[in-house]
């Protein structure tokens, strides 16, 4: 039983968000796609992994995660605690931990039934896909994998299109 919220993910770099939205917007209920910008600064941690996200309104969350780099479906366990001084807090993190690096990117947002469907533009990276399915109380696992490969399947994305690693990881020249 797990004690944290988890979700299962897949990433998988895309030819353009322009050309994927149709596709995700064919398999929702939703007309539109929410816009969203994303400023994630990654932090020296022991254990996982920890971001600052600061939106485009000024509000943050410190998000610390644990995930295994491999392709396809993968786990993801997280906490999320909300930040009003994102700003104060990235000093701080970055005084205290040391900063690995900063991820800015443009996201779309679709939902398709419980799996969050996000179209990436990442600056320095290009264009990605991120299926994140949220795991509710009693799914397993493999029921989150399953539900993660039929959307990756519906919406035409291949296994050699999948990236192991976050886009930190890319940024840094890491193989994924």
């Amino acid at each position: 039983m797990r004690a944290m919220p988890a979700n299962v993910e897949i990433k998988a770099r895309i030819a353009s968000v322009e050309a994927m939205l149709p596709r995700a917007l064919a398999l929702s209920e939703d007309e539109h796609a929410q816009l969203i910008h994303q400023d994630d600064t990654f932090f020296t941690v022991p254990h996982g992994r920890l971001k600052l996200r600061v939106f485009a309104d000024g509000a943050g969350e410190l998000i610390h995660y644990h995930r295994v780099d491999t392709d396809g479906p993968k786990v993801s366990d997280y906490v999320i605690a909300p930040v009003t001084d994102p700003d104060a807090l990235r000093q701080a993190l970055q005084r205290a931990c040391g900063q690995l690096g900063r991820v800015r990117k443009a996201r779309l947002l679709v939902l398709v039934g419980p799996t969050r469907v996000h179209l990436d533009r990442v600056e320095g990276l290009g264009d990605f896909l991120e299926l994140e399915v949220v795991l509710s109380k009693g799914q397993t696992e493999a029921e989150g994998q399953a539900i993660a490969r039929a959307v990756m399947n519906a919406l035409g994305v291949k296994e050699d299109a999948l990236v192991s690693g976050a886009y930190l990881d890319l940024l840094a020249g890491v193989p994924a």
